[in-house]
Protein backbone atom coordinates (compact mmCIF):
# COMPACT_ATOMS: atom_id res chain seq x y z
CA UNK A 1 0.00 0.00 0.00
CA UNK A 2 1.21 3.71 -0.37
CA UNK A 3 0.96 5.80 2.28
CA UNK A 4 2.24 9.58 2.43
CA UNK A 5 3.29 10.97 5.31
CA UNK A 6 3.45 15.21 5.22
CA UNK A 7 5.78 16.48 7.60
CA UNK A 8 8.86 14.99 9.08
CA UNK A 9 9.60 15.97 12.64
CA UNK A 10 9.15 13.73 15.65
CA UNK A 11 5.87 12.42 14.34
CA UNK A 12 5.72 11.84 11.23
CA UNK A 13 9.57 10.61 10.58
CA UNK A 14 8.30 8.14 13.14
CA UNK A 15 5.03 7.28 11.62
CA UNK A 16 7.11 7.18 8.06
CA UNK A 17 9.28 4.96 9.22
CA UNK A 18 7.07 2.50 11.27
CA UNK A 19 5.28 1.97 8.62
CA UNK A 20 7.74 1.49 5.76
CA UNK A 21 8.50 -1.73 7.30
CA UNK A 22 5.56 -3.07 5.22
CA UNK A 23 4.31 -0.49 3.26
CA UNK A 24 5.52 2.23 0.78
CA UNK A 25 6.12 5.65 1.63
CA UNK A 26 6.76 8.81 0.50
CA UNK A 27 7.28 11.49 3.37
CA UNK A 28 7.03 15.33 2.12
CA UNK A 29 8.65 17.89 3.80
CA UNK A 30 9.92 21.53 2.65
CA UNK A 31 12.75 21.47 3.80
CA UNK A 32 15.64 20.02 1.23
CA UNK A 33 18.35 18.95 3.62
CA UNK A 34 15.71 17.01 5.70
CA UNK A 35 14.81 15.15 2.41
CA UNK A 36 18.71 14.60 1.55
CA UNK A 37 19.09 13.25 4.62
CA UNK A 38 16.25 10.84 4.75
CA UNK A 39 17.15 9.86 1.59
CA UNK A 40 20.80 9.36 2.49
CA UNK A 41 19.21 7.06 5.87
CA UNK A 42 20.61 9.54 8.12
CA UNK A 43 17.80 10.88 10.87
CA UNK A 44 17.85 14.57 10.61
CA UNK A 45 16.35 14.28 14.76
CA UNK A 46 17.32 12.82 17.19
CA UNK A 47 15.64 8.83 18.02
CA UNK A 48 17.79 5.73 18.66
CA UNK A 49 15.14 3.50 17.61
CA UNK A 50 14.88 6.08 14.32
CA UNK A 51 18.60 5.26 13.45
CA UNK A 52 18.69 2.07 14.05
CA UNK A 53 15.86 1.17 11.83
CA UNK A 54 17.17 3.70 9.26
CA UNK A 55 21.08 1.54 9.36
CA UNK A 56 20.10 -1.64 9.86
CA UNK A 57 16.13 -2.45 8.00
CA UNK A 58 15.21 -2.27 4.86
CA UNK A 59 12.59 0.38 4.43
CA UNK A 60 9.89 1.05 1.81
CA UNK A 61 10.87 4.64 2.72
CA UNK A 62 11.60 7.74 -0.26
CA UNK A 63 11.47 11.36 0.88
CA UNK A 64 10.41 14.28 -1.55
CA UNK A 65 9.79 17.86 -1.58
CA UNK A 66 7.09 17.51 -4.28
CA UNK A 67 3.55 17.03 -2.58
CA UNK A 68 2.05 15.97 -5.69
CA UNK A 69 4.66 12.97 -5.79
CA UNK A 70 3.74 11.78 -2.48
CA UNK A 71 0.58 11.82 -2.10
CA UNK A 72 -0.52 10.63 -5.75
CA UNK A 73 -1.93 7.09 -5.59
CA UNK A 74 -1.97 6.92 -1.61
CA UNK A 75 -4.65 5.55 0.49
CA UNK A 76 -3.59 7.73 3.18
CA UNK A 77 -2.21 10.46 3.56
CA UNK A 78 -0.54 11.19 6.98
CA UNK A 79 -0.73 15.03 8.09
CA UNK A 80 1.67 15.40 11.17
CA UNK A 81 3.26 19.34 9.96
CA UNK A 82 3.57 21.70 13.18
CA UNK A 83 1.13 23.21 14.91
CA UNK A 84 2.13 25.71 17.36
CA UNK A 85 0.03 27.94 19.70
CA UNK A 86 -0.72 31.33 19.16
CA UNK A 87 -0.62 33.75 22.47
CA UNK A 88 -2.58 36.60 20.39
CA UNK A 89 -5.44 34.24 19.06
CA UNK A 90 -5.62 31.93 21.82
CA UNK A 91 -5.63 29.27 19.21
CA UNK A 92 -3.25 26.84 17.57
CA UNK A 93 -1.95 28.13 14.22
CA UNK A 94 -3.12 24.66 11.83
CA UNK A 95 -2.87 27.05 8.54
CA UNK A 96 0.22 23.93 8.27
CA UNK A 97 -2.22 21.36 8.51
CA UNK A 98 -5.00 23.15 6.35
CA UNK A 99 -2.52 24.22 3.63
CA UNK A 100 -2.19 19.98 3.34
CA UNK A 101 -5.95 20.01 3.23
CA UNK A 102 -6.09 22.32 0.32
CA UNK A 103 -3.57 20.77 -1.60
CA UNK A 104 -5.19 16.87 -1.26
CA UNK A 105 -8.86 18.39 -2.12
CA UNK A 106 -6.80 20.59 -5.31
CA UNK A 107 -5.68 17.14 -6.40
CA UNK A 108 -9.16 15.60 -6.37
CA UNK A 109 -7.92 11.85 -5.28
CA UNK A 110 -9.08 9.66 -3.58
CA UNK A 111 -7.53 9.20 -0.69
CA UNK A 112 -8.27 9.38 3.29
CA UNK A 113 -6.51 11.89 5.26
CA UNK A 114 -5.11 11.33 8.91
CA UNK A 115 -4.07 13.99 11.43
CA UNK A 116 -1.54 13.26 13.51
CA UNK A 117 -0.94 17.29 14.00
CA UNK A 118 -2.23 18.35 17.31
CA UNK A 119 -5.39 20.57 17.22
CA UNK A 120 -8.17 22.32 18.86
CA UNK A 121 -11.19 20.11 19.68
CA UNK A 122 -13.71 20.37 17.11
CA UNK A 123 -10.93 21.36 13.78
CA UNK A 124 -12.11 18.16 12.15
CA UNK A 125 -15.95 19.07 12.07
CA UNK A 126 -14.38 22.72 11.20
CA UNK A 127 -12.39 21.39 8.37
CA UNK A 128 -15.68 19.10 6.66
CA UNK A 129 -17.87 22.04 7.08
CA UNK A 130 -15.70 24.44 5.36
CA UNK A 131 -14.79 22.11 2.42
CA UNK A 132 -17.76 19.90 2.19
CA UNK A 133 -14.98 16.91 2.52
CA UNK A 134 -15.71 13.69 4.50
CA UNK A 135 -12.18 11.83 3.88
CA UNK A 136 -10.35 13.31 6.90
CA UNK A 137 -9.90 11.72 10.41
CA UNK A 138 -7.97 12.54 13.13
CA UNK A 139 -5.83 10.47 15.50
CA UNK A 140 -4.19 11.51 18.50
CA UNK A 141 0.03 10.26 19.04
CA UNK A 142 1.19 9.73 22.02
CA UNK A 143 5.23 10.22 21.65
CA UNK A 144 8.11 11.31 23.45
CA UNK A 145 11.15 12.97 22.19
CA UNK A 146 13.65 10.90 21.65
CA UNK A 147 11.51 7.56 21.45
CA UNK A 148 9.13 8.57 19.17
CA UNK A 149 9.70 5.44 17.17
CA UNK A 150 9.66 3.41 20.29
CA UNK A 151 6.42 4.52 21.22
CA UNK A 152 5.03 3.76 18.10
CA UNK A 153 6.62 -0.22 18.23
CA UNK A 154 5.15 0.10 21.76
CA UNK A 155 2.37 2.29 21.67
CA UNK A 156 0.05 2.95 25.09
CA UNK A 157 -2.99 2.99 22.67
CA UNK A 158 -4.03 3.53 19.38
CA UNK A 159 -7.25 6.01 19.04
CA UNK A 160 -8.66 6.81 15.85
CA UNK A 161 -11.15 9.43 15.30
CA UNK A 162 -13.99 7.57 13.76
CA UNK A 163 -15.98 4.11 13.53
CA UNK A 164 -15.54 2.91 9.99
CA UNK A 165 -13.84 0.21 7.62
CA UNK A 166 -11.17 3.06 6.70
CA UNK A 167 -10.62 3.64 10.25
CA UNK A 168 -9.99 0.44 11.35
CA UNK A 169 -7.68 -0.81 7.89
CA UNK A 170 -5.36 2.44 9.19
CA UNK A 171 -5.39 1.11 13.02
CA UNK A 172 -4.32 -2.06 12.08
CA UNK A 173 -1.62 -1.13 9.58
CA UNK A 174 0.06 0.60 12.42
CA UNK A 175 -1.08 -2.41 14.91
CA UNK A 176 0.88 -5.08 12.40
CA UNK A 177 4.24 -2.47 12.34
CA UNK A 178 4.07 -2.40 16.19
CA UNK A 179 6.51 -4.88 17.90
CA UNK A 180 4.26 -4.68 21.23
CA UNK A 181 1.31 -7.45 21.66
CA UNK A 182 -2.47 -7.16 22.72
CA UNK A 183 -2.58 -3.51 21.65
CA UNK A 184 -5.72 -1.81 22.64
CA UNK A 185 -7.60 -0.08 19.95
CA UNK A 186 -10.35 2.71 20.76
CA UNK A 187 -12.76 3.91 17.89
CA UNK A 188 -14.68 7.41 18.58
CA UNK A 189 -15.51 10.57 16.64
CA UNK A 190 -12.83 13.09 16.01
CA UNK A 191 -13.73 15.68 18.18
CA UNK A 192 -13.57 13.39 20.80
CA UNK A 193 -10.05 12.09 19.57
CA UNK A 194 -8.76 15.59 20.13
CA UNK A 195 -9.98 16.23 23.17
CA UNK A 196 -8.28 13.09 24.63
CA UNK A 197 -4.89 14.46 22.78
CA UNK A 198 -5.54 17.71 25.30
CA UNK A 199 -6.61 16.03 28.16
CA UNK A 200 -3.57 13.42 28.20
CA UNK A 201 -1.01 16.25 27.71
CA UNK A 202 -2.36 18.20 30.58
CA UNK A 203 -3.05 15.60 32.86
CA UNK A 204 0.93 15.19 32.62
CA UNK A 205 1.70 18.79 32.75
CA UNK A 206 -0.49 18.69 36.08
CA UNK A 207 1.29 15.87 37.58
CA UNK A 208 4.74 17.84 36.41
CA UNK A 209 3.03 20.88 38.49
CA UNK A 210 2.11 18.96 41.51
CA UNK A 211 5.77 17.46 42.19
CA UNK A 212 7.37 20.60 41.00
CA UNK A 213 5.07 22.44 43.58
CA UNK A 214 5.75 19.66 46.03
CA UNK A 215 9.57 19.79 45.65
CA UNK A 216 9.16 24.21 45.82
CA UNK A 217 7.80 23.43 49.64
CA UNK A 218 10.29 21.23 50.76
CA UNK A 219 13.43 23.10 49.58
CA UNK A 220 11.50 26.45 51.41
CA UNK A 221 10.76 24.32 54.21
CA UNK A 222 14.20 22.75 54.19
CA UNK A 223 12.66 19.37 53.80
CA UNK A 224 13.82 16.05 51.75
CA UNK A 225 12.06 15.99 48.69
CA UNK A 226 12.71 12.82 47.73
CA UNK A 227 11.38 11.32 50.87
CA UNK A 228 8.19 12.53 50.59
CA UNK A 229 8.06 12.28 46.81
CA UNK A 230 8.55 8.46 47.10
CA UNK A 231 6.62 8.10 50.25
CA UNK A 232 3.76 9.45 48.55
CA UNK A 233 4.29 7.37 45.08
CA UNK A 234 4.32 4.46 47.73
CA UNK A 235 0.12 4.63 47.18
CA UNK A 236 -0.60 2.42 44.19
CA UNK A 237 -2.73 4.93 43.07
CA UNK A 238 -0.46 7.70 42.50
CA UNK A 239 2.99 5.18 42.05
CA UNK A 240 6.25 5.98 41.75
CA UNK A 241 6.34 7.26 38.24
CA UNK A 242 6.68 10.70 36.04
CA UNK A 243 7.52 12.11 39.58
CA UNK A 244 11.06 13.55 38.91
CA UNK A 245 11.27 17.49 39.81
CA UNK A 246 12.59 20.25 37.11
CA UNK A 247 12.76 23.71 36.04
CA UNK A 248 8.92 23.15 34.49
CA UNK A 249 7.77 21.39 31.81
CA UNK A 250 8.38 22.38 28.09
CA UNK A 251 9.16 21.19 24.92
CA UNK A 252 6.86 20.57 21.67
CA UNK A 253 3.60 19.47 23.70
CA UNK A 254 2.44 20.10 27.21
CA UNK A 255 3.14 24.19 27.13
CA UNK A 256 0.97 24.84 23.55
CA UNK A 257 -1.38 21.75 24.53
CA UNK A 258 -2.13 23.19 28.23
CA UNK A 259 -3.14 26.70 26.76
CA UNK A 260 -5.33 25.30 23.61
CA UNK A 261 -7.23 23.01 26.38
CA UNK A 262 -7.65 26.43 28.23
CA UNK A 263 -8.75 28.01 25.38
CA UNK A 264 -11.21 25.59 24.61
CA UNK A 265 -12.42 26.30 28.19
CA UNK A 266 -13.84 29.66 27.18
CA UNK A 267 -17.08 29.97 29.07
CA UNK A 268 -16.69 26.51 31.00
CA UNK A 269 -16.41 26.46 34.44
CA UNK A 270 -13.06 25.91 35.66
CA UNK A 271 -9.92 26.60 38.00
CA UNK A 272 -7.68 23.81 37.84
CA UNK A 273 -6.98 23.92 33.92
CA UNK A 274 -6.20 27.88 34.29
CA UNK A 275 -3.71 26.54 37.94
CA UNK A 276 -1.50 24.07 35.82
CA UNK A 277 -0.86 26.93 33.46
CA UNK A 278 0.22 29.23 36.15
CA UNK A 279 2.27 26.86 38.53
CA UNK A 280 4.61 26.14 35.33
CA UNK A 281 5.33 29.99 35.20
CA UNK A 282 5.66 30.14 39.27
CA UNK A 283 8.09 27.16 39.09
CA UNK A 284 10.37 28.91 36.51
CA UNK A 285 9.67 32.13 38.98
CA UNK A 286 10.88 30.20 41.86
CA UNK A 287 13.98 28.45 40.32
CA UNK A 288 15.21 31.95 39.29
CA UNK A 289 14.40 33.46 42.70
CA UNK A 290 16.61 30.58 44.47
CA UNK A 291 19.68 31.55 42.31
CA UNK A 292 19.80 35.40 42.83
CA UNK A 293 19.59 34.81 46.62
CA UNK A 294 23.30 33.30 45.90
CA UNK A 295 24.05 36.72 44.56
CA UNK A 296 26.05 35.51 41.79
CA UNK A 297 27.75 37.07 38.92
CA UNK A 298 28.04 34.27 36.08
CA UNK A 299 25.43 31.69 35.94
CA UNK A 300 26.00 28.58 33.79
CA UNK A 301 23.15 26.90 31.87
CA UNK A 302 23.95 23.01 31.25
CA UNK A 303 22.56 21.97 28.03
CA UNK A 304 19.13 23.82 26.86
CA UNK A 305 17.65 20.50 25.55
CA UNK A 306 14.62 19.45 27.69
CA UNK A 307 15.49 15.91 28.48
CA UNK A 308 17.97 13.25 28.45
CA UNK A 309 18.64 12.07 25.13
CA UNK A 310 16.55 14.56 23.32
CA UNK A 311 17.90 17.63 20.70
CA UNK A 312 14.98 19.65 21.21
CA UNK A 313 15.33 23.17 23.45
CA UNK A 314 11.95 24.75 21.91
CA UNK A 315 9.90 25.92 25.06
CA UNK A 316 12.27 24.53 27.27
CA UNK A 317 11.78 25.72 30.69
CA UNK A 318 15.50 27.16 31.39
CA UNK A 319 15.03 29.91 28.49
CA UNK A 320 12.68 31.32 30.71
CA UNK A 321 14.94 31.23 33.27
CA UNK A 322 17.48 32.59 31.34
CA UNK A 323 15.88 35.39 30.41
CA UNK A 324 14.49 36.31 34.06
CA UNK A 325 18.27 35.92 35.45
CA UNK A 326 19.30 38.54 32.60
CA UNK A 327 16.76 41.01 33.22
CA UNK A 328 18.27 40.77 36.62
CA UNK A 329 21.69 41.86 35.36
CA UNK A 330 23.10 38.25 35.82
CA UNK A 331 25.42 36.93 32.98
CA UNK A 332 24.82 33.68 31.56
CA UNK A 333 26.88 31.26 29.57
CA UNK A 334 25.63 28.56 27.98
CA UNK A 335 27.02 24.89 27.71
CA UNK A 336 25.42 23.13 24.54
CA UNK A 337 27.77 20.98 22.55
CA UNK A 338 24.90 20.97 19.33
CA UNK A 339 24.76 24.34 19.16
CA UNK A 340 27.31 25.36 16.35
CA UNK A 341 26.26 29.10 17.46
CA UNK A 342 28.22 30.68 19.88
CA UNK A 343 25.11 32.70 20.73
CA UNK A 344 22.03 31.83 21.76
CA UNK A 345 19.34 34.57 22.86
CA UNK A 346 22.21 37.10 23.10
CA UNK A 347 24.26 34.55 25.88
CA UNK A 348 27.76 33.46 24.81
CA UNK A 349 27.57 29.34 23.99
CA UNK A 350 30.60 27.22 25.42
CA UNK A 351 31.18 23.84 23.98
CA UNK A 352 34.30 23.16 25.85
CA UNK A 353 32.86 21.58 29.38
CA UNK A 354 36.16 22.32 31.00
CA UNK A 355 36.35 25.92 29.73
CA UNK A 356 32.48 26.31 30.83
CA UNK A 357 32.61 24.91 34.26
CA UNK A 358 35.49 27.67 35.22
CA UNK A 359 33.52 30.37 33.81
CA UNK A 360 30.74 29.24 35.68
CA UNK A 361 30.06 30.65 39.10
CA UNK A 362 26.55 28.46 39.68
CA UNK A 363 26.09 25.65 37.03
CA UNK A 364 22.24 25.36 36.30
CA UNK A 365 21.49 21.90 35.37
CA UNK A 366 18.08 20.46 34.88
CA UNK A 367 18.68 17.11 34.53
CA UNK A 368 21.99 15.93 36.15
CA UNK A 369 25.05 14.30 34.27
CA UNK A 370 27.87 12.42 35.45
CA UNK A 371 29.81 15.16 33.61
CA UNK A 372 28.94 16.85 36.49
CA UNK A 373 30.85 15.15 38.83
CA UNK A 374 33.64 16.63 39.11
CA UNK A 375 31.82 20.26 39.61
CA UNK A 376 29.03 18.22 41.81
CA UNK A 377 29.62 21.95 44.60
CA UNK A 378 28.94 24.51 41.79
CA UNK A 379 25.86 22.34 40.47
CA UNK A 380 22.12 23.64 41.02
CA UNK A 381 19.58 21.20 40.26
CA UNK A 382 16.06 19.78 41.49
CA UNK A 383 16.51 16.34 39.93
CA UNK A 384 16.31 13.83 42.25
CA UNK A 385 16.47 10.95 40.59
CA UNK A 386 18.68 11.14 37.61
CA UNK A 387 16.09 10.62 35.39
CA UNK A 388 13.57 12.29 33.15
Amino acid sequence: MKIAVAGTGYVGLSIATLLSQKNEVIALDIIPEKVEMINNRISPIKDEYIEKFFNEKNLNLMATLDYRLAFQDAEYIVISTPTNYDDEKNYFDTSSVEDIIQKVINMNIDTTMIVKSTIPVGFIEKMKKKYGIDNIIFSPEFLREGKALYDNLYPSRIILGEKSERAEKFANLLKQCALKENIIIKYMNSTEAEAVKLFSNTYLALRVSYFNELDTYAELKGLNSKDIIEGVGLDSRIGQHYNNPSFGYGGYCLPKDTKQLLANYENIPQNLIMAIVKSNETRKKHISDMIMLKKPKVVGIYRLTMKTDSDNFRESAIQDIIESLMEKGVKVIIYEPTLKNKEFNECKVINEFEQFSQESEIILANRYDKQLKDVKSKVYTRDLFSRD
